[in-house]
C-alpha cells in the first residue's frame, strides 16, 4: 500500500517538475517513514543554484508552533504559568486581562502591529521587539475587542510570547530555540535569523522571490515597492523568521509524537480549540491550526507566508501522516491548494488531479491619462474607505488599515493585484468612475465614491 502512494507522488510532483510548475521543498511521510521527498527549482534564481532537500527557507507563521511549544516549555518547568497576565512579565504593558494563554490562542484582541508601523515608522530603520512593546505602551492603538470575547490572528501576540520566553527563560529568543528545540531534535541547520539585521553567507539558503509585474520577472521583495516592508520588518521574531528545512521538520514532527519536548498533557492543550468566553469553542489551539475529519482523524496544521515564501506542515496526527511544503517563490494560492489537496488524497487512497499552475499575469497597456476618471476616496457601506491614487503613470489603491496594492489594468476599467486574487471594477458614469466592486473569492462588495464636497477634512 506504502509503494502505491510513493508511486502517486512521485507521479505528482514529477509531472509538476517537470513542467517547472514548482519552486519548493516537498516531504510526505507515514509512521515515521519518508514516502517521497524531493525539490525543485532555484535556491537563487540568479545564479541558477539548485534548492536542495537540506536548503533552508524562511518558515514565516510556520513559526508560531516553535513559539508557543517554547512558552509550554516553560510553562512545564513552572518558570511560566499560562494563565499569566502579560503585565506580569511587561509591566508597563497597557491592554488589561490579556494572558499568555490569550496570546497562544489568537484571543487577546490585540492591535495589529503591521498598521502602524506601515504609517508611522521610519521605514529605513530595522525594527525589533523592543520597537512593537514601545509601541504599544507609548501609543497605544485600540485593541479589537476583550480579550478572550473573539478570535482574530495576532501577530502581535506571538511576537509577545518570544518578549516573555526571553524574560523568563535569561536567554535571547535564538538562544532558547537553539537550546530547548532544536537541538534536542537534531534540527542542525534550523535557527532564527533576521537576514536583512544580521546578514550571513548560508550554504544552502534560499531566497524568496515574488513576481514584477512590470517586468515579467521574478525578484526580491526588497525590490519591489509593495513588499518593500520585508526590511523594515526583519527584525521582528515569534510570529515569523525561524528558518529550516524539509529534512529539520521531519524530526520535529516525529519528536512531537514523542515526550522529548513537552509532555501528553501539554500537547493535549496544544490540540485543543480555544474555548471563548461564551462557551463558544474556535478552531485553533496553541500554536496550530485544529480540524477534526470523520475519516481522517485530527490534523492540526500551520501555514506561513511572507513575500517570497510560503510554507506548510500538516500532521494528521491520529494516522501519523504528515506533509511539509517549502517554497521561495511566489505562486498562486488556490494552486498551491490544489497541490496540497492532491497529496491529502493520495495518503487517504483517494483520487487525486494534477493542478495546472495559472500563467503569471499580464497587464494590458493603456493611456495612463485614464487613471484620473478614478482617482478619489470610495467608501464600503461599513464606512471602511478606500482611497485610490496615481504617481508616476501608475494606480494604487489602499484600504484604510492596509497596506498599499498597485492595481494593474486588464482593460480600460477592470484592473487586478500582483499577489492576490482580487479584481477590481470602475463604474464610469460622465467620464468619471461613481463607484468601484472588489472582486475575491466569488463573492462582490461595492465601494461608492465620496463626493468632494462630503470628504472629510
Amino acid at each position: 500500500m506504502k509503494q502505491k502512494k510513493r508511486d502517486r507522488l512521485a507521479n505528482l510532483f514529477s509531472v509538476l517538475g517537470e513542467r517547472n510548475h514548482l519552486n519548493a521543498a516537498v516531504l510526505v511521510a507515514e509512521d515515521g517513514d519518508i514516502l517521497y521527498q524531493d525539490s525543485f527549482g532555484y535556491s537563487n534564481v540568479p545564479k541558477k543554484r539548485l534548492l536542495q532537500d537540506n536548503s533552508l527557507f524562511e518558515l514565516a507563521s510556520l513559526s508560531k508552533p516553535f513559539t508557543a511549544l517554547g512558552i509550554m516549555q516553560l510553562a512545564q518547568q513552572g518558570a511560566v504559568n499560562i494563565e499569566d497576565s502579560v503585565e506580569c512579565w511587561i509591566p508597563e504593558f497597557p491592554y488589561q486581562g490579556v494572558t499568555i494563554h490569550h496570546l497562544l490562542t489568537h484571543t487577546s484582541g490585540l492591535p495589529d502591529y503591521f498598521e502602524w508601523f506601515l504609517n508611522h515608522w521610519d521605514h529605513n530603520k530595522i525594527a525589533v521587539n523592543q520597537d512593537i512593546v514601545d509601541m504599544l505602551i507609548n501609543h497605544q492603538p485600540p485593541g479589537y475587542f476583550t480579550p478572550g470575547e473573539g478570535w482574530l490572528y495576532s501577530n502581535t501576540g506571538y511576537v509577545l510570547l518570544a518578549v516573555i520566553i526571553e524574560k523568563a527563560s535569561g536567554l535571547s529568543f535564538a538562544d532558547f530555540m537553539k537550546k530547548s528545540i532544536f537541538h534536542p531534535v537534531n534540527m542542525r541547520s534550523t535557527r532564527v535569523y533576521n537576514r536583512r539585521l544580521q546578514p550571513e553567507i548560508i550554504d544552502d539558503y534560499a531566497f524568496g522571490y515574488v513576481y514584477d509585474v512590470h517586468t515579467g520577472q521574478y525578484v526580491l521583495p526588497d525590490d519591489l515597492e509593495e513588499t518593500e516592508y520585508v526590511y523594515y520588518l526583519d527584525g521582528i521574531q515569534g510570529d515569523g523568521t525561524v528558518n529550516s528545512t524539509i529534512q529539520d521538520l521531519f524530526l520535529f514532527d516525529k519528536a512531537l509524537y514523542t515526550d522529548s519536548l513537552i509532555n501528553q498533557a501539554s500537547k493535549e492543550l496544544a490540540f485543543s480549540p480555544a474555548r471563548l468566553k461564551n462557551g463558544e469553542t474556535v478552531d485553533y489551539g496553541c500554536g496550530w491550526v485544529l480540524q477534526d475529519n470523520p475519516e481522517k482523524g485530527r490534523i492540526v496544521s500551520h501555514s506561513g507566508g511572507w513575500p517570497g515564501y510560503s510554507t506548510m506542515m500538516i500532521r494528521y496526527i491520529d494516522h501519523q501522516k504528515t506533509f511539509i511544503y517549502l517554497s521561495n517563490v511566489e505562486q498562486d494560492d488556490e494552486y498551491e491548494q490544489a497541490i496540497f489537496k492532491a497529496v491529502d488524497n493520495i495518503l487517504f487512497d483517494q483520487a487525486y488531479t494534477i493542478p495546472d499552475r495559472p500563467a503569471d499575469k499580464k497587464k494590458k497597456e493603456i493611456d495612463p491619462a485614464i487613471y484620473r476618471r478614478y482617482i478619489g476616496i470610495y467608501s464600503f457601506q461599513d464606512g471602511t474607505d478606500v482611497y485610490v491614487t496615481s504617481e508616476k503613470e501608475r494606480l494604487y489603491m489602499q484600504i484604510a488599515g492596509q497596506v498599499r496594492f498597485e492595481l494593474f489594468p486588464s482593460s480600460e476599467t477592470r484592473f487586478f493585484l500582483r499577489s492576490l486574487s482580487v479584481e477590481v471594477e470602475f463604474i464610469v458614469e460622465e467620464n468619471a468612475a461613481s463607484r468601484l466592486i472588489i472582486f475575491q473569492n466569488g463573492a462582490e462588495e461595492e465601494a461608492a465614491r465620496v463626493p468632494e464636497s462630503d470628504r472629510k477634512e
